[in-house]
């Protein structure tokens, strides 16, 4: 599940990862390179669901125009809560929520088995007690580089890392 085709350990920014579109299709990074991107894995059937895709929805209608990237990888790792296929979970977040931002293959974030892009994130921005990741909707705010700037907690409201991503983009 999940791809990547850079080793976590050698690569210098989230540019070096390729992944997996939803249709299975290669997404090279390095296509990101100047915009600001937030990272999120996502879940369909989770408590954080509602919240997390209408807020992300709403601060990415407002910065996309501005430089600014919202990836979505899905991830069954927590309790089942993204059992769907691929198109399933796609039909889902673009239907019910009107996600634009993209919407990739889904994948592992732990495990010997995670995404070489997660194994990165994860070693650049280690959570509280270790670099698992605890739940779905975990974030993580990179910069025009590529560089991991901040990652947030589950029950982080994405409209609460607006102000970081101002920062970024040097609107404040």
């Amino acid at each position: 599940m999940g791809a990547g085709s850079s080793s976590f350990n050698t690569a210098g920014s989230v540019h070096d990862f390729t992944v997996k579109d939803a249709k299975g299709t290669d997404v090279d990074l390095g296509m990101y390179k100047g915009k600001v991107l937030l990272i999120v894995n996502v879940a369909s059937q989770c408590g954080l669901t509602n919240s997390n895709y209408t807020e992300l929805s709403q601060l990415y209608e407002k910065y996309k125009d501005q430089g600014v990237e919202f990836l979505a990888f899905p991830c069954n790792q927590f309790a089942g809560q993204e059992p769907g296929s691929n198109e399933q979970i796609q039909e889902f977040a673009c239907t019910r929520f009107k996600a634009e931002y993209p919407i990739f293959q889904k994948v592992n974030v732990n495990g010997d088995k995670a995404a070489p892009l997660y194994k990165f994130l994860k070693a650049s921005k280690g959570g509280l007690f270790n670099e698992s990741i605890k739940w779905n909707f975990t974030k993580f705010l990179v910069d025009k580089e590529g560089q991991v700037v901040k990652r947030y907690a589950p029950t982080t409201s994405p409209l609460n890392i607006e102000n970081d991503i101002k920062k970024i983009l040097d609107l404040s």
